[in-house]
């Protein structure tokens, strides 16, 4: 397993943005593909957006392109997803995820071990 902390979440109201962070204990985050996904109440887990290892490509969920953005800080062994103009929609339990297998973590959206996680409410 290769374990990562989810942190960012919270309370934004619609149109607005929040960061959220992905950090590994253990390993260097650069040489594994790193995805988000998000949880609504009463939803299935859903893949949001995701990151090759060496960024070489990226993946978005279709409602999130042009708002969210995956990036990676190396020194900081941490990835983060940007989160801008927020709609209700996304309010979620948000979970990250790490992956020698780019193909199952960022086409199938397919992972087996599952954090805490973050909580993220878009309400006015």
């Amino acid at each position: 397993q290769l374990q990562v902390v989810e942190s960012g979440g919270g309370l934004a109201r619609p149109g607005g943005s929040l960061r959220l962070s992905c950090a590994a204990s253990g390993f260097r985050l650069n040489l594994y593909a790193i995805g988000w996904f998000r949880q609504a109440p009463g939803k299935e887990r859903e893949g949001v957006s995701c990151l090759s290892s060496g960024d070489v490509k990226t993946y978005y969920l279709d409602s999130v392109k042009g708002r969210f953005t995956i990036s990676r800080d190396n020194a900081k062994n941490t990835v983060y997803l940007q989160m801008d103009n927020l709609k209700p929609e996304d309010t979620a339990v948000y979970y990250c995820a790490a992956s020698p297998l780019v193909y199952d973590l960022c086409v199938l959206w397919r992972n087996d071990y599952w954090g805490q996680g973050t909580q993220v409410t878009v309400s006015s």
